[in-house]
């Protein structure tokens, strides 16, 4: 009997670990947006998954060398109501974390009917200094961006309603993407036909793009009367500073476009959707929730 309770109990075990991995996995192969090499790439190599660190609980996947970038896919769970999400990880440039600020995202986005894209963008060449770390993965954003548009059918979409969500380093990337006005690359097809604008956008501790010497938001990013409605997080003892995001929010209001930032005291950066000690920024998705339901079709 005791063998057999114990039996059982491993079973259970086995099946909620089973259960708990799945919610973190996308529901199909990752598309790739580019039909064959990237711009201005010589590769075909989607990245390699740098060794697990022991003082990350829960664990926080890292990839580098991406050259050809994969996008994953995660259906809304509930009541689906035709609205997309893509995702923009962090990562400094030289990595991107798909799980802290990807999957993880993904999955309160699903529940609230929003089906979402993963986007793996490329990351930083070796030894070049001379390339802006956003241009490659801002490539790679417009395209996803057309990309979701153009089939939108084939995930029940409405074309209108697809939005951004951007971390750290992909932050700095939305806020170009909802900001500049021409297309990062040269047309290759029809789905460059479509718009690469977000609907909306929401942007989570977007990563330096205040320049002190100039006591401005870096120069790749300038809001106009076009620019998305937008929902901006940072933290007073972040790192990277949040003048960046204070910038962004009064350029917005200057140019009538309708934003909500929130600066918590604490926090830090890199926290994704994940809760932090002695800090209440976890609760940063409950004021993206009531900030998307104003958004989303009921």
């Amino acid at each position: 009997m005791r063998c057999l309770l114990t039996v059982l109990l491993a079973s259970v075990s086995c099946i909620l670990a089973l259960s708990s991995s799945a919610q973190d996995t996308a529901t199909s192969a990752p598309i790739f947006v580019w039909p064959d090499l990237a711009p201005g790439e010589t590769q075909r190599t989607t990245g390699t998954q740098l060794p697990m660190r022991a003082v990350d609980k829960p664990p926080i996947i890292r990839i580098e060398k991406i050259r050809r970038p994969p996008m994953s896919v995660y259906p809304a769970t509930k009541n689906p109501n035709g609205s997309a999400v893509l995702i923009l990880p962090g990562g400094g440039f030289g990595k991107v974390v798909p799980n802290l600020e990807g999957s993880e995202a993904a999955q309160w986005l699903c529940d609230m009917g929003v089906t979402c894209f993963v986007l793996n963008y490329r990351t930083r060449l070796p030894n070049n200094t001379q390339e802006p770390g956003w241009k490659r993965p801002l490539q790679d954003a417009q395209r996803a961006m057309r990309w979701i548009r153009t089939n939108a059918d084939q995930w029940n979409l409405e074309p209108d309603r697809i939005g951004l969500l951007a971390f750290s380093a992909g932050g700095q990337v939305g806020a170009i993407l909802i900001t500049d006005e021409s297309s990062a690359y040269e047309a290759i097809d029809k789905i460059d036909e479509q718009s690469f604008r977000p609907d909306f956008a929401m942007l989570i501790y977007p990563w330096n793009m205040y320049e002190k010497k100039t006591d401005k938001l870096m120069p790749a990013i300038q809001v106009n009367a076009n620019t998305p409605p937008s929902f901006i997080v940072h933290t007073h003892d972040d790192g990277s500073t949040s003048l960046g995001s204070v910038l962004l929010y009064a350029d917005m209001k200057r140019q009538g476009v309708p934003a909500e930032l929130h600066v918590y005291e604490t926090g830090g950066h890199g926290y994704g959707t994940r809760v932090r000690p002695n800090s209440n920024i976890g609760s940063w998705t409950d004021r993206a929730t009531d900030w998307l339901t104003r958004r989303l079709p009921r």
